[in-house]
């Protein structure tokens, strides 16, 4: 009898641990206070990372620049994700149940976004070239069929349902790796991509993996390296406070600075992001619209 009750207890265990790690996988939203409006972070590990091996994403690190007495700064980013499979997998539809009328929502995919679509080491991810309507059938390795979207047509419907239920978007191209910014151009495409859909929808858009870049440059290659927990991709502690505050330092770069009146005393220190060099276009939304 007490084998058996062992070997239960030893089954709960194990299955209490692969509930949480399950449930761990899953966004999660801080409290809210509902009469505030809300500042929704979307993005993949980059943005979100939880510690993991030493990974942090400037998401979890950006809040102390806002006045959360004025606002509530909700990280709904997850791991692993593209622009595609946060839409696909429900995390898009958890995310837009909770936006309200006056909230933010600033949206950083790409990393994980190129690839061929139907490469099964790709796990699902890539999405199509563009912005524009087109569509391929992935067959996946279960038989399922998916139609596949554009990188633009995802980012358009995270817009647009947003822009609905009267929220502002602000899409950012993805932070630049390790191994990618000191001599050459990281995420021009996605850049180019995430400008194009912002001005064709009335949106907002600013450079981030620029803003990084250029700030990558003034503090030089040996800081930088403390900056990231991988060779290539995830960011540490410091490398994620380092990059909340060049996310600060491009949203006050936007046209009207439309989240000025949230910001703490901390991002007073910030300045407003000025290009070394021409970037992608910052789009700004039309107000006669």
């Amino acid at each position: 009898m007490k084998t058996k009750l062992t070997g239960l207890l030893l089954f709960l265990t194990v299955a209490s641990a692969s509930l949480l790690r399950a449930q761990d996988a899953r966004p999660v939203a801080d409290a809210a206070n509902a009469a505030l409006p809300t500042f929704h972070i979307l993005g993949d590990s980059t943005v979100r990372s939880g510690g993991s091996g030493g990974n942090w994403g400037w998401g979890e690190r950006i809040a102390p620049f806002f006045d959360t007495n004025k606002i509530n700064i909700v990280n709904q980013a997850i791991a692993g994700r593209s622009a595609r499979t946060y839409f696909t997998d429900g995390h898009w539809q958890n995310t837009i149940a909770s936006v309200k009328s006056g909230d933010f929502l600033i949206i950083q995919f790409g990393t994980n976004d190129g690839g061929k679509i139907g490469d099964p080491n790709a796990k699902g991810r890539p999405d199509g070239a563009g912005i524009g309507d087109e569509t391929v059938e992935d067959t996946k390795a279960d038989g399922t069929k998916e139609i596949v979207h554009t990188f633009g047509w995802y980012m358009a419907q995270f817009i647009t349902q947003a822009q609905a239920k009267g929220a502002t978007v602000i899409l950012v191209s993805p932070i630049p790796h390790k191994d990618h910014w000191e001599t050459s151009r990281d995420f021009a495409t996605f850049a180019q991509w995430d400008a194009e859909v912002a001005k064709a929808h009335n949106a907002f858009f600013f450079d981030l993996t620029m803003v990084i870049t250029d700030a990558y440059k003034k503090v030089g290659a040996e800081k930088v390296a403390t900056f990231f927990s991988d060779p290539r991709t995830h960011t540490s502690d410091i490398g994620a406070q380092f990059n909340a505050a060049c996310v600060i330092a491009g949203l006050k770069s936007l046209p009207g600075d439309p989240m000025e009146k949230y910001f703490s005393d901390k991002s007073k220190a910030v300045e407003p992001y000025k290009p070394a060099v021409p970037t992608a276009p910052t789009s700004t939304p039309d107000k006669t619209n």
